[in-house]
């Protein structure tokens, strides 16, 4: 298998911690989408990372869809249970902890731009939409079944990833305030040996 990401994107990181839980081999590709010289378009057709081909050569594209494939693998340890409904509710998690990302990478990008030429609107919906997303996953993580029970599943990989991306751009650095229940998630996930070599290179 081949990966094709940034090792800055907390979505490629995502699938990075899924194949090395699984112990599965594959090459890592970095690129970024955001040079001229990108090649991600050719994976990609919108542009974005990460980006997959599997064992049969097939091409794969956005994170959800990728943790997928690769669960359909088979591959132990299951990061998914067999009843549907709980499986889909803890997708809903996953996709929630993608869409705080989300909202983060728009505020990095836009506080990229000049001084003058920032929005506050885009900032302040961004921020919003962080904030109320880290409170639906506290609460998750507070009732503990479906994210942070202390059996690994995609969500809590998701919402590692994501906190690990609030950390490493400080996108809301007071996150945790007033949130134990995911500042003890980030701390269990954090020793874990797929996401120590997994964190983004800070140069």
């Amino acid at each position: 298998m081949k990966l094709i990401g940034s090792y800055t994107s907390p979505f490629v990181r995502k699938i990075s911690v899924i194949l090395l839980e699984k112990g599965l081999v594959f090459e890592f590709v970095n690129q970024s989408p955001w040079t001229d010289d990108t090649h991600v378009p050719q994976y990609n057709p919108l542009g974005k990372v990460p980006a997959l081909i599997d064992d049969n050569q097939l091409t794969w594209f956005d994170s959800s869809i990728i943790a997928q494939v690769i669960e359909l693998r088979g591959d132990a340890p299951a990061l998914l249970p067999d009843d549907p409904l709980r499986a889909l509710q803890i997708r809903q998690l996953e996709k929630l902890a993608d869409g705080i990302n989300d909202a983060a990478v728009m505020i990095v990008r836009e506080q990229m731009r000049p001084g003058d030429r920032q929005s506050e609107e885009v900032l302040l919906r961004n921020r919003d939409k962080i904030q109320r997303g880290l409170d639906a996953l506290e609460t998750a993580a507070a009732q503990g079944e479906l994210l942070n029970s202390g059996a690994l599943n995609l969500a809590d990989i998701a919402t590692g990833c994501m906190l690990g991306y609030l950390n490493f751009r400080r996108v809301m650095p007071n996150w945790c305030v007033n949130r134990p229940a995911l500042v003890k998630l980030a701390e269990t996930l954090f020793e874990r040996e797929s996401f120590a070599r997994t964190v983004p290179p800070t140069c």
